[in-house]
Formats: C-alpha cells, structure tokens, sequence
C-alpha cells in the first residue's frame, strides 16, 4: 500500500500541503479508499481553483475508476453543489478536491455520504490503514461530466420571495475563489446590483488570503464599500461555502450575529423549530432563539457538530462564527449562498440600513485568545477547579457560565494550543477577566 502521511487527515476533511504532504499517489489511494467505505457505484465530484485541484482531481477520480465506480464530474464549482448533487440526485457520495480557506499551497479533499453527511478524515485513515490494498476491479468506472450551477441557482432561490428583495448595492468579494462562479447567474434573478471585486478565478490568491475572518481579507472590501456608497459588502472564502457581510459604514458582521438574524427569519416561517450554534457563539444567539420561542441546540465547534444538532434534535437550520451555516432543506449541508439571499430578504424586510439591523444585537463584546502550552489537561483543571462557583459543561472543553459573563476554554484539534473565548456586556469586567484567565493559564 502507497505510504501516506496520518496528519493530513483532520476531522471533518482530508487537508495538507501540495505536494509534500498530499499528491496525486495520496488523492488515488484516498479515492480507492472513499469508494470501498461507503461501498459506492455513483460519486459526484466538484474541485475548485487552486493550482494543484486538476492534479488531485484526476488522481482522486482514478482511484474511484479503479474501483469500478462511475465518476459524474460537476468541474469547477463551490463545494455545495456538491451537497447539492448528492442530496437531490441520491448519489452514493460526493467529493470535493477543495483546501476551502487554508493558504494557496494546501489542498484537500472534503467527502459526504449519500445522508451528505461529512466522512471525518481520521475515520477514512483507520479504515486504510485496516484494509488490504485495493486491487483494481475488471471493469473500470465511466466518467459523465454535468452542469448542475443553473439548478442549484433555483434551488437558492427557492429559500426567498424575489419580490421581497429591494435594490439594494452589494460589493461582493469572491477572493478569486468559486463564489465567482455562481453570482453573476444568480444576481440576474434579483433586483438590485452588485459590484464585482476580485472574482478572476485564481489559485495563488493575488488580492487577500482566502479566510475571509482576517482583518486583512476585509480591507479592500470595507474601502470599497464606503466609495461605492453601497447598501453592505460581502465576503466569500475559496470554496463559497463561507459567507459574512460588512456594513455600509465598512465595519465586519460577526458570523453569530448574521446567525442571530437568520434564526429570526427561519423562526417566523417555522414557530417552535430548533437552531443549532456552538459553544463559542454569543449569548445573543440562544437568547434570541428563546425569545421567539425556538429551540436553542448547543453544540461542539465544527460544522459537522452544527449540521448534527439539527439532523438529531429536528432543527431547521444552524450556524457557528465562522460563518458556516446549514439549512435542513439544503439536505442538512452548508451554503454560503443560501445564507446570503435569505440576508438580503432580511435587509429588505427590515427598511432599515445593514448597521441598524445588527445595532440591536450587538450588545455583548467577545474577545478570543490563544495560548500556546504542553499542560493543557493540567490548566483545564486549574481553570475548572478556580471558577467552580460558575455553571459549568463540558460540551466542548469547557465552559463557564455567569450572570454578566462566560467563557469557554477548549484545546485544538492539531496542535499544543487551548483557545480561550470569553464575553460580557460590560467591557471594564470583560478586559478583567481576560487578565485573571491569563495570568491563570500562563502560570502553568
């Protein structure tokens, strides 16, 4: 069996670096791999820009061939039109050769079952490492190439009233990523207009990283929004599965607090329904759902954790501060778009201006912190043992709840790191208790 490096493969996807830590002899043994753990005879499969997905695309479709699975290759478009494939087409899987917002010299590959359920990347590892070489079988697959972009565009659309949208003036960031792909099609099915920023199609990522949470991914967009005069700004990440808006006065939307706003939209079409966040979500999230008379459903971090909580607990959408958000009538799957027109609606919905949408919900200041330490059990329990007086859980690492502040405390997944995020509506108490949690941790 090919050797393969083990840290490539994360917990939701499959991830590295081109070539050393991912290359085509790597993408072939993976699709070998994808297609005997799910025991497939049709795969959808999407790429995306980067320099190295034609390379990682071909060696990954050999491998399904190589099994004798049939390869219906959607090209170049954002990963969930891949969910989408597979959900209304019932595929056996789907794969998308994507490093979604990691720097242009990764690359990766991100795969669903036909539930679209994410494959997590470590439970494909035990399974390689566990089985025989895959042998090829005596009848390859066949490759069928479709277009599915102008479906998937209804299919958006269908989460909205068109009439409801106003004119509004968007300046859209694609990042040179896949979103690029699908606006200008989609905009032509609504009113208003948009202003283009970097939407050449382009791997190296010449005008700003691809995480559109950087404060440097933002400049341009925020400039450009104040000189066009526009209504809101809007940011993609590489694959366009990622979404997040900027005011008309230039400043950034936190990914929790367009949450906040979608559950108000998806509660007025479904009473009751559950909205699932994670722990590190502002306070504003779930008492927003509570006050419509939702149903808040707290989950780990990580979008698979999202997409699960609506899945188990009957929910009708979810979404984490990174700005994934995923919708139970997308097949539980994550949509960049999706969030963006149903955004739009609400804008218009409100007549007011994007800043005074969000005003009201930004009544909490959250500040996040790393701290980099090879103790990391050794200063939970110190922490835990400390504030023991707070209400605490352990959903994901841990949490301390308290009437005018909380703070969650969780090690990374990768690497020697906790991450702490802590809120409070009071800024005064919240610089206080950032300072004692330091002081607390760095002493270990």
């Amino acid at each position: 069996m090919e050797k393969i490096n083990p840290t490539i493969f994360r917990s939701y996807d499959i991830r590295g670096v081109y070539p050393e830590e991912i290359d085509e002899n790597n993408a072939e043994l993976i699709g070998q791999a994808f297609a005997c753990y799910i025991k497939a005879k049709r795969i959808v499969v999407g790429r995306d820009m980067r320099q190295s997905s034609p390379a990682i695309h071909k060696a990954f479709c050999n491998g399904l061939l190589g099994q004798g699975v049939d390869v219906v290759d959607l090209g170049l478009v954002p990963s969930e039109v891949v969910y989408f494939a597979v959900g209304k087409y019932k595929y056996d899987g789907g794969a998308m050769i994507t490093a979604s917002h990691n720097p242009k010299e990764y690359n990766g590959i991100r795969m669903v079952n036909n539930q679209v359920g994410m494959i997590p990347g470590r439970e494909l590892y035990k399974y390689i490492v566990n089985q025989r070489d895959f042998n090829n079988v005596p009848e390859p697959g066949k490759v069928e190439t479709k277009n599915l972009l102008e479906e998937y565009i209804q299919h958006v659309l269908s989460f909205i009233n068109t009439e409801e949208i106003k004119p509004l003036k968007a300046v859209i960031d694609a990042g040179n990523g896949m979103a690029s792909t699908v606006i200008p099609e989609l905009f032509k099915n609504l009113p208003g207009s948009y202003v283009p920023l970097f939407f050449e199609l382009d791997g190296a990522f010449p005008n700003r990283p691809s995480n559109p949470i950087l404060p440097e991914s933002q400049a341009k967009l925020c400039q450009k929004v104040i000189e066009e005069k526009a209504d809101l700004g809007v940011i993609f990440d590489g694959d366009g599965d990622r979404v997040l808006l900027i005011t008309e006065q230039g400043e950034f939307v936190k990914g929790d607090i367009s949450l906040a706003l979608l559950a108000k939209y998806f509660l007025a079409q479904e009473p009751g329904a559950g909205i699932s966040y994670t722990v590190i979500c502002s306070r504003i999230v779930p008492e927003t759902i509570k006050k419509l008379g939702g149903k808040p459903i707290r989950t780990p971090v990580g979008f698979i954790n999202v997409s699960g909580g609506i899945r188990k607990h009957n929910g009708i959408m979810g979404g984490e501060t990174s700005a994934h958000y995923c919708f139970r009538d997308n097949y539980y799957a994550d949509s960049g778009l999706i969030a963006l027109v149903v955004l739009l609606a609400i804008i218009s919905r409100s007549g007011k201006k994007l800043s005074e949408v969000v005003d009201d919900l930004n009544i909490y200041q959250r500040e996040e912190k790393y701290f980099e330490t090879d103790k990391i059990e050794e200063a939970l329990s110190t922490v835990k043992k400390e504030y023991s007086d707070g209400q605490q859980d352990s959903v994901d690492g841990l949490t301390v709840q308290y009437q005018d502040w909380w703070f969650n405390l969780r090690p990374s997944n990768t690497e020697p790191l906790l991450r702490l995020t802590i809120e409070s509506g009071d800024e005064k108490l919240l610089n206080s208790k950032i300072n004692d949690l330091t002081k607390l941790i760095e002493n270990k």
